[in-house]
């Protein structure tokens, strides 16, 4: 254990036990939380990690977020005028263009212990929610969403109205991940721990999430909760369990996703955008 995981492990056996809260918090507490956010924002840890090809949840890490919640009072903060009200401030992105990222007023909302990469392109509107990992080189477009936990790989594309589900609890549970030099079309959906795996390319619009199956033509299986790496992906749906019934003519169908290998002309239409990130 480091001593950052020590004293937020002294910490949440207290605030489990009922024996701290908000109000009984001293300097001593703030003090370890304040460290805990620094280092998620720096990237020094993460709410989740990939070990021997498994993505798994660092469970201190994410009550280290639950107590951010838990041992701060909401207070009223000021941002561009408008007064919100939050337990946290937002992240301080005045280092952003000395890392080569930038973000684009008015409306590119970075929660403070969001971790944001160099090289990285946020567009406005567009929200990243404590706790999430943002890596070198990604593009987060207008209107996505990065929840709480997400972990995003490097040199991703999200495209614009885009949303990333967050998992903070259970803690033991990973969130969801999009590992390097994904893709990710116009308004696709990846929740509940979704696993997107790297270099794969998804069709716009597509819902992936562990209740959808994924026909993954590659190997000629079905799988569940995740893409694996180097897929062309998009929505079809499939015939339904519910069939004929008096309310509707014709059979019931439900989403599913199908995974293809990549092929080159989808390679060739990604890359035509790398333009927009010199």
């Amino acid at each position: 254990m480091s001593a950052l995981e020590t004293e937020i492990d002294d910490l949440w056996t207290q605030y489990d036990n009922d024996e701290l809260d908000a109000d009984s918090a001293g300097e001593d507490a703030f003090a370890t939380l304040d460290s805990f956010l620094d280092a998620l924002e720096d990237g020094e840890i993460r709410a989740a990690e990939k070990h021997d090809g498994e993505w798994e949840a660092n469970a201190w890490v994410k009550q280290g977020i639950l107590l951010n919640f838990g041992l701060r009072a909401t207070e009223p903060r000021e941002y561009g005028g408008v007064t919100y009200n939050d337990v946290l401030p937002l992240a301080n992105s005045s280092d952003y263009a000395a890392r080569g990222s930038r973000n684009t007023p008015d409306g590119t909302v970075v929660r403070r212990g969001a971790h944001i990469g160099s090289d990285c392109i946020l567009m406005s509107p567009a929200f990243v929610n404590i706790g999430a990992h943002v890596g070198d080189g990604t593009l987060v477009d207008s209107c996505d969403t990065v929840g709480s936990c997400a972990q995003i790989g490097a040199n991703v594309k999200l495209g614009a109205n885009t949303l990333i589900g967050g998992v903070l609890e259970p803690v033991e549970n990973a969130p969801v991940i999009i590992e390097d030099n994904v893709s990710l079309g116009a308004g696709c959906r990846v929740t509940s721990g979704f696993v997107v795996g790297e270099n794969s390319v998804v069709g716009e619009n597509t819902l992936l999430t562990p209740r959808i199956p994924v026909y993954d033509l590659v190997e000629e299986e079905v799988i569940y909760g995740e893409l694996p790496a180097d897929r062309r992906a998009f929505t079809r749906f499939v015939e339904s369990s519910v069939s004929d019934h008096d309310l509707f003519e014709g059979g019931a169908y439900k989403p599913a996703v199908v995974a293809t290998d990549l092929e080159t002309e989808t390679l060739e239409a990604t890359e035509r955008e790398d333009a927009l990130r010199e």
